[in-house]
């Protein structure tokens, strides 16, 4: 079957961003959760395997599947420069001004010649609810006569599967923070952000790994 003239959305697995949750076409909840780094390099060697054990353990301990996400994007230095400028502009020895106009310029050089990326790393934690038995018969004509208790219902679900998929997204925290990262629950509009540089990979580089 033909796929053109069809509208983007429609490839796209998500359907809306409620309260910072993800929900997915097929029912699916999700939470993202931005993660801190940490630089091994500067460790010592037990240090090191310290936290690979840690990090082994979290991951051994999760009942429940998540994702990692790392997203790398070039750095803006351009609102760098404007401050510089600004400042260049404010200079009143001539010994500064010079200075300050040859750091802009080795700025702008250094930046042309090399990617300044900027990584940030996330992790995706989803809840599949329990599948309803569909309605037949009788239920069928009671739920069609009665769509403000059905709607009511789903306002509880939601809830309730909130409630699930908000324990899942602690026992992560919790497990991250014991190797020694910080971690913070995304918003609304993070999220939506987060998905926009996630299917538009013309603006972000996106790699992504499954526990």
């Amino acid at each position: 079957m033909s796929t053109i003239g069809t509208p983007a959305q429609q490839f796209v697995p998500v359907k809306e961003v409620r309260d910072g949750i993800i929900v997915m076409k097929d029912g699916t909840l999700a939470m993202a959760v931005l993660v801190s780094s940490i630089n091994l390099s500067l460790k010592s060697y037990d240090e090191q395997r310290a936290t690979l054990m840690q990090f082994q353990n979290f991951l051994n301990t999760l009942d429940f599947p998540i994702q990692i996400v790392i997203q790398s994007r070039r750095y803006d230095i351009r609102p760098y420069l404007l401050t510089l400028q600004a400042r260049l502009k404010e200079q009143t020895e001539p010994l500064l001004q010079v200075q300050t106009r040859e750091y802009i310029q080795f700025i702008q050089g250094f930046t042309d010649r090399v990617n300044i990326m900027r990584k940030n790393f996330f992790v995706v934690v989803p809840y599949i609810p329990p599948i309803l038995n569909q309605k037949t018969g009788l239920s069928k004509v009671l739920s069609f006569l009665n769509k403000k208790s059905e709607g009511a219902q789903g306002v509880t679900d939601f809830e309730e599967e909130r409630t699930q998929l908000e324990e899942r997204v602690s026992v992560v925290g919790q497990g991250l923070s014991r190797v020694g990262l910080r971690v913070a629950q995304l918003g609304t509009e993070e999220v939506i952000e987060l998905l926009y540089k996630t299917f538009n990979p013309g603006d972000t580089m996106t790699h992504s790994a499954q526990n």
